[in-house]
């Protein structure tokens, strides 16, 4: 019988949807069962408003009001995840495509040897026009892979 990975760093991507909580519950216990790091990532995609899906411009206002925002929202998933005992926790807000981002740029930067996603965080039609991220993902990181469903056929 072969022996079980021991990950030390676990990698958590969120992107706000309903399965959010189930992929941070599943990164903790992945982290506390083996006493690894755990970051918590979103991608904030402001390129998709001037690339082509929209003629509006964000301002550096308009942008330092929305990582506010996120930076309150990613604060509290770090004290959800210190509440349920995990001390060793980051959080992060990176710009860009969250497929490069996830599967590659992240795990590169942080030694990162356990992604935990949800199995989408998108409708059908949004899939269909921006593909999926976990698919890509899955595909392509040089890491294990966690995807973690909610049980409602997603």
């Amino acid at each position: 019988m072969a022996a079980l990975t021991q990950y030390q760093n676990v990698l958590v991507a969120i992107d706000g949807s309903k399965v959010t909580a189930k992929v941070l519950e599943a990164g903790v216990q992945a982290a506390l069962a083996n006493h690894a790091h755990l970051d918590i990532l979103t991608i904030t995609q402001v390129d998709q408003l001037t690339d082509g899906y929209s003629n509006a411009v964000v301002s550096d206002d308009d942008t330092y009001d929305a990582v506010k925002a996120t930076r309150g929202r990613m604060d509290d998933l770090k004290q959800k995840a210190v509440a349920a005992g995990q001390s060793d926790v980051s959080i992060h807000i990176r710009f860009g495509n969250p497929k490069r981002v996830i599967a590659r740029e992240f795990p590169k930067d942080h030694n990162t040897d356990l992604i935990v996603i949800g199995a989408s965080g998108v409708s059908g039609v949004d899939r269909f026009m921006v593909g999926s991220v976990t698919s890509y993902v899955n595909r392509t990181a040089h890491c294990d892979v966690l995807v973690v469903r909610t049980g409602d056929n997603n």
